[in-house]
């Protein structure tokens, strides 16, 4: 499973929002080939889930996960830090063997 927390479910409806989406589709997780470490976090909207995908519901967010990345991404935790030099999305995933300074990019 993969759980959202309460922060990043906040910083994804706000970006939502700020998109003009209300109510209509859901967060896209996936992992793409490519990156720094050789695989990416695919990270986007999509206005509805394909047949396959896992449909997690966090509040009124809804994420969209297809069965191959779900590999990649089972027991991850998406976050919302806020530091003095960054803000932003964090990926913590067990399954990463490694992961570049971007923090977008890992290998397993």
């Amino acid at each position: 499973m993969v759980s959202v927390t309460p922060k990043a479910v906040d910083k994804i409806r706000e970006a939502f929002k700020r998109e003009g989406v209300h109510g209509h589709g859901g967060l896209r997780l996936g992992v793409l080939g490519g990156g720094c470490s050789g695989l990416s976090y695919l990270f986007k909207f999509d206005p509805k889930p394909r047949p396959t995908d896992k449909v997690l519901n966090f509040d009124d967010v809804q994420v969209y996960i297809d069965p191959k990345s779900m590999i990649f991404l089972d027991g991850m935790t998406l976050d919302w830090k806020d530091s003095l030099i960054h803000s932003g999305f964090v990926f913590d995933n067990p399954h990463a063997k490694k992961s570049c300074g971007c923090g977008t990019s890992f290998s397993a």
